[in-house]
């Protein structure tokens, strides 16, 4: 178990910080999703720029983008706008995620239709949510949570697809048909060839475009 470390000391690295059990026997955390969205709002006042997470009962401070990781963002947004003009990938829309488990994401891009966040808050139902996109920021705790955590996260969650751009393999990872807690379908690819991205988004898109910012 990780010791509990204040996450506004270390902005800009991964900080894992694990609730503990209230006892042995429980598996049940003392953090709610509730109590981790106030200490986030508590967080940002103390930095700005500090975007928490919350998957699996593990507080995760995620990574400040770059400039080639913000240019793969407007790349696809473009895309995604030319494709269907009522949609918009938002970028870092808090989603309350999982479940069973409660928790709280902060995806890279978020495509829904224009409007689906409004009222909601800082922290957003996922239902009218089309297509969730994580890009890989380099770190090994980042890559770990994106390839393995998110996929059930958003999986459990009913997200129709999760694409994830993997810079440092070279790779785009489409996954879709979300089945409880997984995705039944993934394809993968690697940068420079076109791959589908299955309904509700329904295109097909060219990588070639992602060898100019691979991490």
């Amino acid at each position: 178990m990780a010791t509990a470390t204040n996450p506004a000391t270390r902005a800009g690295k991964p900080v894992p910080w694990k609730a503990p059990p209230i006892r042995e026997e429980s598996a049940v955390s003392v953090l709610t999703q509730e109590g981790f969205e106030e200490l986030a709002r508590a967080g940002e006042r103390v930095d700005e720029s500090l975007r928490l997470e919350f998957i699996d009962g593990t507080i995760w401070e995620k990574a400040v983008p770059d400039g080639d990781h913000g240019r793969i963002i407007e790349w696809l947004t473009r895309l995604c706008i030319q494709a269907d003009t009522d949609w918009w990938l938002y970028p870092d829309q808090g989603l309350r995620i999982e479940k069973y488990r409660k928790g709280n994401a902060r995806p890279d891009g978020c495509l829904a239709p224009s409007g689906t966040f409004v009222g909601q808050g800082e922290w957003a139902s996922a239902d009218g949510v089309l297509m969730v996109v994580e890009v890989t920021s380099g770190d090994s705790d980042t890559g770990h949570r994106d390839r393995v955590e998110k996929p059930r996260a958003y999986a459990e969650t009913g997200i129709p697809v999760y694409l994830l751009i993997d810079r440092t393999m070279g790779e785009v990872k489409v996954h879709s048909q979300p089945d409880g807690d997984r995705y039944e379908m993934v394809a993968t690819v690697s940068f420079g060839k076109t791959v589908s991205l299955p309904e509700p988004v329904g295109m097909e898109l060219d990588t070639e475009p992602l060898k100019n910012w691979v991490h």
